[in-house]
């Protein structure tokens, strides 16, 4: 395979050397462009810009595949829980036995928070946004975690943010603050700290559990998206991990990113509350000035079938049949997927369900309210966004500095 790549610039020759990827990907390292030639890329959104090496997750959009350290998602999500897909998102292999007894009973250990963290909490007003307590809550966990280990880190926020989660939830619905039980798994702990009322007995639903558990999964990485990537570019500042995994969650909280799932399913209320046309609502998304928006249709990566949206989209049927749900945004969303991809508009631009379409309705089905969408979100995407800060450090990645093209003013002077 060619090393390098020739070109000329004014007249002058150049060689810039090629990396390859896992899988042949290729890209040109411009890393001396300017040195070299004065001359920098301009790359608005970064679409065609590798910004680091990674090992963690692998994305093949034109096929529709997702790979975790090489495990393909299919596979995963049938035979890993989502504490087992943490372990070896974060430290590149599936945990043994022994291992995996080991992480959890060290997560279990620091299921515990501060109690300034509840009169904190009890001072953000109610109709603050989740997404924005959640963010808030675990960038000021550093004040009351002193890690001698960098491996307790990721140990404590594995821990404690669903203790956070919860405590939001609760605050939201009125519910006092509920505690850990450490003779539960991460997940039944989990839906047990949001869902259990005071004296009653909290009963696991096995369907729930399981449901919760795979769409944990299926967010737990997913490449350089906006929020691993500004976890990344916190990292390379040197910045702490626990502020970098609240600027992550702060960009994750963006209506085109992790707020889609919501936005999905309040699009979907919209066209149910207006009669439930579904043509009438396609016309307007192939529209050019029609400012509707089809949401959860698309992706910058995919242009094949979402491999995650086939996955949802079966753990959202299960889920609904088996726990005899009668929902019509459900219905709704199937007829509206259907009629699209049977539409030329959408096939031509490769326009397919993507796994915003359906989370929402999983959430909605387990009794997640809308604007807890994205913190859940983030509750699968933490073991990723800790990989690719670990994985930073590892690299000893440079600072992050994009360059920019200035096209305001020349020098001006100020007139007396």
């Amino acid at each position: 395979m060619c090393s390098v790549v020739n070109f000329n610039i004014n007249g002058y020759h150049y060689k810039l050397p090629i990396i390859y990827g896992t899988f042949y990907e290729k890209a040109i390292n411009i890393s001396q462009l300017r040195e070299n030639t004065g001359f920098i890329t301009f790359d608005p959104g970064f679409k065609n810009t590798g910004i680091t090496k990674s090992s963690i997750s692998f994305i093949d959009g034109e096929k529709g595949v997702l790979l975790y350290r090489g495990y393909p998602i299919e596979q995963i999500i049938n035979k890993c829980s989502f504490i087992e897909t943490s372990y070896l998102i974060l430290n590149g292999e599936l945990p043994n036995t022994a291992q995996l007894k080991s992480f959890s009973e060290k997560i279990k250990k620091f299921n515990s928070i501060h109690k300034e963290i509840n009169q904190i909490l009890d001072k953000i007003p109610n109709f603050y946004h989740p997404m924005g307590i959640l963010s808030s809550l675990t960038y000021i966990l550093d004040i009351f975690i002193n890690c001698l280990q960098e491996e307790d880190m990721y140990l404590h926020l594995l821990a404690k943010l669903p203790m956070l989660a919860a405590l939001t939830y609760r605050k939201k619905v009125g519910l006092p603050p509920s505690h850990a039980d450490d003779h539960l798994d991460y997940i039944s702990n989990l839906l047990k700290m949001f869902f259990s009322i005071p004296n009653k007995s909290y009963e696991q639903n096995p369907i729930i559990s399981d449901a919760l558990n795979k769409i944990l999964i299926l967010h737990a990485d997913h490449e350089q998206n906006c929020s691993t990537t500004t976890v990344r570019l916190l990292g390379s500042a040197h910045t702490g991990l626990f502020s970098s995994i609240s600027a992550g969650m702060s960009a994750l909280w963006g209506r085109l990113h992790g707020g889609a799932n919501q936005a999905v399913i309040e699009m979907l209320e919209t066209i149910l509350k207006n009669g439930g046309n579904i043509t009438k609502w396609i016309e307007k998304a192939k529209n050019k000035k029609d400012p509707f928006r089809l949401m959860g249709f698309g992706h910058r990566i995919y242009k094949n079938f979402d491999p995650r949206a086939r996955i949802a989209k079966k753990v959202a049927e299960n889920l609904i049949k088996k726990l005899r749900i009668s929902d019509p945004i459900l219905e709704l969303a199937k007829n509206l997927e259907e009629k699209a991809l049977q539409d030329s508009y959408f096939i031509e631009k490769k326009l397919y369900p993507n796994i915003d379409f359906y989370s929402g309705i999983i959430y909605q089905s387990i009794g997640i309210p809308k604007d807890m969408f994205t913190v859940m979100f983030a509750l699968g995407r933490l073991p990723g966004w800790m990989a690719h800060w670990k994985e930073m450090k590892l690299n000893r990645d440079p600072i992050g500095r994009p360059r920019q093209i200035y096209i305001g003013y020349k020098k001006r002077n100020i007139k007396n």
